[in-house]
């Protein structure tokens, strides 16, 4: 996992909270420092689930992860990188040395169903992603390594904590995740996650088996999260060696993909979104959004309320969501927000297994319909030659402007 080295570096990441992806980029990590409860603490209200079909006719429900401001019911999705539809499809894409693709649904879920057509993308340092995450870093993983066409990696993550046990294989019928069609469902309730494939059960985790002695908690998925889509270059050269070795090997940046299309690419059809309720324990004080109420980042800590998920500007936090916006007479209460529109993600997409763990949105339903936006992932684990596997690569950075930088500095240096 990305490992935080200056106070600075984690003031911006406080201050990062919304510009796009909000907090599921940054990844608030409660009870492990007192900087990433501050982060949970700036998170914005999250968007409650909402049961849906998604299909891709056109990108009119997809904005620019540096534009959303957190209004769900406009926009179904972020993204950043190289998006394009086919034959009503949806085209993450991966042009030779670039850093890969995310998309993200708005809407978070606090338990259900996700299921997913997809056909992965291939070759060796090649990843394809189909997840959950959240702002806790509780987190559940369809991952495709394209060294490996025969199965799909399934995983899941408590708060973060990295256990090389947590991952299994799951074999797909036919042997091939890039040429045919699959459907590959998540099941997540409060008693157990269910991984599926082509209605197949591959997988069933009971909450009764992550019980922690020590921490006297299960370490089991449990707070809201996200739906996300990716592709990664895991296997470039500049990537910790252990997340090369998981993802096959270094990638091949002139392989036949990239010569016959110009990038790598990854193909999602229909999606779809059943919600659960809410567990019987939790409270319930409206319908619009889910808060957390303390630091330790459980199901308990979660309340659905009927607060706003909408921020006045990028360089809003939930501790200030009008900040950068205008007041009554349209001036502007503050000017925080004078660069962020160009914040430029930088994303860690996936998460991977141990090793050996067997521009603007387009407007038209052509073919040729696409985005892009300025995408670059970066590598903060770089320098760790971790032998045992990947390192957790799903640290969402976004960079906030400089004066918000500071406020947090001051903010951190208080606590």
């Amino acid at each position: 996992m990305v490992r935080l080295t200056s106070s600075l570096l984690l003031a911006g990441l406080a201050v990062s909270l919304r510009l796009g992806l909000r907090c599921a980029q940054v990844q608030c990590q409660p009870k492990v420092s007192r900087g990433m409860a501050l982060l949970l603490r700036l998170a914005a209200p999250e968007p409650v689930c909402q049961s849906k079909s998604y299909k891709w006719d056109n990108l009119d429900n997809a904005i620019l992860s540096t534009k959303y401001l957190g209004d769900a019911s406009k926009d179904d999705w972020v993204y950043s990188g190289d998006i394009k539809l086919e034959d009503g499809n949806l085209l993450l894409t991966m042009p030779k040395n670039s850093g890969g693709t995310l998309v993200a649904n708005n809407h978070y879920l606090w338990y259900g169903k996700i299921t997913a057509k997809v056909k992965s993308s291939r070759g060796a340092g090649v990843v394809t992603g189909f997840i959950l995450l959240g702002d806790t870093k509780d987190e559940i993983d369809y991952e495709f390594v394209g060294a490996d066409l025969a199965n799909v990696q399934t995983n899941y993550y408590f708060q973060g904590v990295l256990d090389y046990n947590n991952g299994a294989n799951a074999s797909v019928p036919g042997g091939d995740t890039f040429d045919e069609w699959h459907e590959y469902t998540i099941d997540w309730k409060p008693e157990a996650i269910t991984w599926s494939v082509d209605g197949e059960v591959k997988r069933t985790l009971e909450r009764s088996s992550t019980w922690n002695e020590t921490g006297n908690r299960y370490m089991y998925p449990q707070t809201p999260m996200r739906m996300q889509l990716s592709l990664w270059p895991a296997g470039q050269a500049s990537n910790a060696a252990g997340t090369v070795a998981w993802a096959g090997g270094q990638i091949d940046w002139n392989s036949q993909d990239i010569q016959e299309k110009g990038y790598y690419y990854a193909t999602f059809g229909e999606i779809s979104v059943e919600c659960y309720d809410p567990p019987k324990s939790s409270y319930s004080l409206g319908s619009k959004s889910y808060i957390f109420v303390d630091e330790d980042g459980l199901e308990s800590s979660v309340r659905v309320t009927d607060n706003s998920t909408v921020l006045a500007s990028l360089g809003a936090t939930g501790l200030d969501m009008n900040l950068g916006g205008s007041d009554s007479s349209g001036n502007s209460s503050s000017s925080s927000d004078n660069s962020t529109s160009n914040s430029i993600p930088q994303t860690h997409i996936g998460s991977g297994n141990a090793a050996g763990n067997s521009g603007s949105t387009g407007n038209s339903s052509s073919s040729g319909s696409s985005g892009s936006s300025g995408f670059s992932q970066g590598n903060s684990d770089s320098g760790s030659n971790d032998s045992n596997g990947a390192s957790s690569p799903n640290e969402r950075v976004l960079r906030g402007s400089f004066f918000a930088v500071l406020v947090a500095v001051v903010v951190l240096v208080a606590l």
